[in-house]
């Protein structure tokens, strides 16, 4: 819920995936997840213009809001996954929720902490087209993230959360995975996504990654939020059109 530009970075996230027609979003909540639910309950309010008018109960109701901006149709749960589950635990967890009421072929998942420009429809398509469980954006690296270990061209050989030397590309946190891959997550808080999972999906050949030279920035510091401050009030934020 960190701003940038008074927009918080999961907002930003969603309508960059919603820029390419994804509109049925689940946010794994845990920490604050009730200001996230309260966010959401009250976006339009927070979009446009407030009306209160207690002149009259009859015919209209006692608050609403004239659109200043147009409404994203999109569906978004928020679903509670605990304060101290995992990551792979949290999308265990959201993918039983969703699946006790829809059937899902495939998903997409991403952290809350990352901006990137990449096209998400081609990189959906370089997923169906290799056909693989999981498709990870490749990003080059940064000094502290995880390396990503690649033979032939694009497929993931092993996935090294913290490896001593660096190189190659990391996990940029933007993922499709087909259904079946619910069968490598735990669904205990302790499963961590970055472990167990995909270290076993890279091993049996089923990662694969889709490379991204372009933008990508995480926000872990102050230092980041700056950065990515300072390019919104630039006007020209590689991941979103402002308005």
């Amino acid at each position: 819920m960190i701003e940038i530009g008074e927009i918080p970075i999961l907002v930003h996230l969603m309508r960059w995936y919603y820029s390419f027609g994804f509109n049925d979003f689940v946010i794994c909540a845990g920490y604050r997840a009730w200001e996230i639910k309260q966010f959401f309950l009250t976006y339009e309010f927070r979009k446009n213009h407030l009306v209160i008018d207690h002149r009259t109960v009859q015919n209209a109701p006692p608050s609403s809001f004239h659109r200043s901006k147009i409404q994203e149709k999109w569906r978004v749960r928020v679903i509670d996954t605990g304060l101290e589950c995992m990551t792979g635990g949290r999308i265990a967890k959201a993918f039983d929720e969703v699946t006790s009421e829809q059937e899902l072929s495939h998903f997409a998942v991403t952290y809350g902490d990352g901006l990137s420009n990449v096209n998400l429809n081609e990189e959906l398509t370089f997923h169906h087209t290799n056909k693989k469980l999981g498709t990870v954006l490749g990003v080059p690296p940064l000094a502290r993230f995880g390396e990503l270990g690649i033979v032939n061209g694009n497929q993931v050989k092993n996935f090294l959360e913290k490896p001593q030397s660096r190189g190659g590309f990391i996990n940029g946190g933007f993922f499709f995975f087909k259904k079946e891959f619910r069968n490598y997550l735990a669904s205990d808080d302790s499963c961590v996504l970055e472990k167990t999972p995909l270290s076993k999906l890279s091993q049996e050949g089923q990662l694969i990654m889709y490379k991204h030279m372009d933008f990508w920035h995480p926000m872990d510091t102050l230092r980041d939020r700056t950065h990515l401050e300072n390019l919104w009030d630039s006007g020209k934020a590689p991941w979103t059109i402002q308005n």
